[in-house]
């Protein structure tokens, strides 16, 4: 009995193992591939590029505007995406001599236990089943289609480092979350991106591994990447987004006080780096998700801006996470413009928050 008991053991874990094995769908296309179907048109390009070159003024000191990464958690769809573009790009016009605004078309979403939806990358139409070879080519096209519309270089969040071969020539701003802010790949491909990269303090609050990533990130690298062995020459526009924190119990520390951003002055001033420059998420751990607070954070940053000179030039921008309309719903309720991820600040308070932003730079 007990050797019959341990052969079916065996066989069932030989079972269990062909099954966990990797299932290959389908050939995805290479980046060349998709950048020939999907060219990005020579006028753009030109647009893009006066472009990031006053998002990169401002980094570098150049330029004293202020920076709004403002948008969405998740572009789960390109209607409503359009529609709230449209709006950002009619504000821009009204506040374009204090504020650059930079719309979030975040197309790639991270989910601390796997579960959920991860995106247009994964899920061009969110209720149905994944297909990355048509997500690939969706977000390219809605990426492009909204710079050909505003003239606004999208902010996309590099939750995989191989994914921004696919879309190198049309972001204007990428974000490494908390989660990857100590991956090697991530580091290494930041040093070869040649916008601005924000990177931000992990889960854990440690600014330590944060500041370690921007300092590797500025410098260059040799690395294997897309069966290409590379070179890249550092990237000296990365840069600190604070998020806030979450400890052992599961509770939200905020790190967007005066004295957390002067603490990270300091330890930037300390590291030597190039352009340094913090942005302050106003949402996740800093607002503990409760999306209402995010212009309260605000106006405390900005005074705390104003207050102190080091902070004045130091402190560039603001992450803001907004949407058509306030709050989330679940996929499946089909409300055009109301997030499927985070919950998102609605329309009109976003309106009424960029234009009191505008007036305290």
């Amino acid at each position: 009995m007990y050797r019959r008991r341990w052969y079916n053991s065996g066989k069932d874990d030989r079972e269990r193992q062909r099954a966990m094995a990797f299932n290959r769908i389908r050939k995805i296309p290479t980046a060349e591939e998709i950048k020939r179907e999907l060219p990005m048109p020579a006028e753009l390009a030109k647009v893009k590029q006066r472009r990031d070159d006053e998002l990169r003024a401002v980094f570098s000191g150049a330029d004293g505007r202020f920076v709004l990464v403002i948008g969405p958690c998740s572009a789960d769809s390109e209607e409503p995406v359009m529609e709230y573009l449209r709006r950002l790009a009619e504000v821009q016009r009204r506040v374009e001599d204090v504020l650059l605004l930079v719309p979030r078309i975040y197309t790639n979403k991270p989910r601390t236990t796997g579960e959920g939806y991860k995106g247009m990358v994964h899920q061009p139409n969110p209720g149905k089943a994944a297909d990355l070879s048509t997500g690939i080519k969706a977000i390219r096209r809605l990426h492009i289609k909204a710079l050909a519309e505003f003239g606004l270089p999208a902010a996309d969040e590099m939750l995989y480092p191989e994914n921004f071969a696919y879309l190198s020539d049309v972001l204007g701003y990428h974000a490494v979350g908390a989660r990857s802010v100590e991956n090697q790949l991530h580091r290494l491909t930041a040093s070869g991106v040649d916008v601005p990269v924000g990177m931000k303090n992990p889960t854990s609050g440690d600014l330590s591994v944060m500041l370690n990533s921007i300092y590797a990130a500025q410098l260059p690298h040799r690395f294997i990447y897309s069966g290409w062995e590379v070179e890249t020459t550092g990237n000296p526009y990365a840069h600190a987004v604070l998020r806030g924190a979450v400890d052992s119990s599961g509770r939200c520390l905020p790190n967007y006080h005066f004295e957390n951003l002067i603490g990270l002055a300091q330890a930037y001033t300390d590291m030597g780096l190039a352009n340094p420059a913090i942005i302050v998420d106003t949402n996740h751990a800093n607002s503990q998700k409760r999306h209402e607070e995010q212009p309260r954070i605000a106006h405390e940053v900005m005074h705390s801006r104003r207050y102190d000179s080091v902070l004045t030039k130091m402190v560039k921008g603001l992450m803001i996470e907004s949407y058509l309309l306030p709050g989330r719903q679940d996929i499946g309720s089909n409300i055009p413009g109301c997030s499927i991820t985070d919950p998102c600040l609605g329309w009109e308070d976003t309106e009424r928050l960029i234009l009191d932003i505008a007036e305290r730079v």
